[in-house]
This record gives C-alpha cells, structure tokens and sequence, in this order.
C-alpha cells in the first residue's frame, strides 16, 4: 500500500472534483490518499510522509494556477525524487487533435516554467460550468463553446473518467515496481 499526495488549484472546481475522485479511487485501490487545493495546503504538510504524488492544475487563459506553480517550484527537489504525476486539466483536452496539442503546449509551458520533471503527463478534459460564471466569463465561454460546436446553455462535463482511471491505475502500478 503507497501513501499518495495529490495537490490541485482549482478555479471553477473541475479540478478538485478531479482530485477528489483520484483520491478515491486510489483508497478503493487499497492505498492512503490525501488531496489538499495548493491554495489552502495544511501548516506543515511534509512531503516525506508520502510515496508519490500527483499535482493537478487547470488551464485557463493558457495558464495554469499560480498556487499550484508555487507548490510545484516549493516542493520540486522532494517531487523528483519519488514518483510523481502532473494531471493538466482543460477543456482543449476533449477537442481535436490540434486542440490536444494545445492542451499539451500548456502542460509543457508549465513543466518548463517550474523546472520539473515528473514521471507522468496526464491530460484530462475539464468542464464549462456556465451556472458558474460572471456575465463576462459567461459571454467568453459561449462564444468558445459555440466555435467548437458545444453546447452553450447548463454545466457540461467532458471529463473522460474511464481514461483517468487506467490514467491511476498505470500511475499505482509504477510506484507499486519501485
């Protein structure tokens, strides 16, 4: 059994409900698993009490979260030397191919940016929560949406959950070889 941390930074809570459910799936795999937003981590979180870690982090505005690129720089000696997964989250990851190299540029620009080199790059689609957006955001998010054909009205998620659970089986199975 592995001790898993994961991080996350959220903006519109796709990303923790991501991290969440890894969590979960992790503990129904048999394995201790913490999720904690990089925003709000607990006073003296000590990353030698765990075996591997993912950070999870959403894209917006070709940008992921600061919190979680302070994590990431903060914590990079101790990430590198246990295995480790980035999961990016945006909703370029649903769309084409062009969108999905997209979604990897961001995932690249941000290793590049914080220095570190994690085991795993996990591209995952986000979600457009309309219910949840400010008239500006909202208007944004309607015309991206309508230029990929989406649908413009309610929350839609196109997190493909399947794929993010073969995604942590495969992560367990390496920290499971060492």
């Amino acid at each position: 059994m592995a001790r898993l941390l994961i991080v996350y930074a959220t903006t519109e809570g796709q990303t923790r409900k991501i991290a969440d459910w890894l969590a979960e799936q992790a503990r129904g795999r048999g394995h201790d698993a913490d999720a904690h937003d990089a925003a709000a981590l607990p006073a003296g979180l000590d990353m030698a009490g765990y075996d591997a870690a993912i950070v999870a982090g959403s894209v917006h505005m070709g940008h992921h979260q600061a919190a979680v690129e302070h994590f990431v720089k903060a914590h990079r000696p101790a990430l590198e030397r246990k295995p480790a997964a980035f999961v990016s989250v945006s909703l370029s990851a649903a769309g084409d191919a062009e969108d999905r190299a997209d979604a990897l540029a961001c995932a690249e620009q941000f290793l590049a940016q914080t220095g570190w080199h994690p085991a795993r790059v996990h591209l995952a689609a986000g979600a457009f929560r309309f219910t949840q957006y400010d008239f500006f955001r909202r208007w944004i998010m309607r015309r991206i949406a309508r230029e990929k054909h989406q649908p413009t009205q309610g929350d839609t998620e196109y997190t493909d959950w399947a794929d993010l659970g073969r995604f942590l089986d495969s992560f367990l199975a390496d920290v499971a070889a060492g």
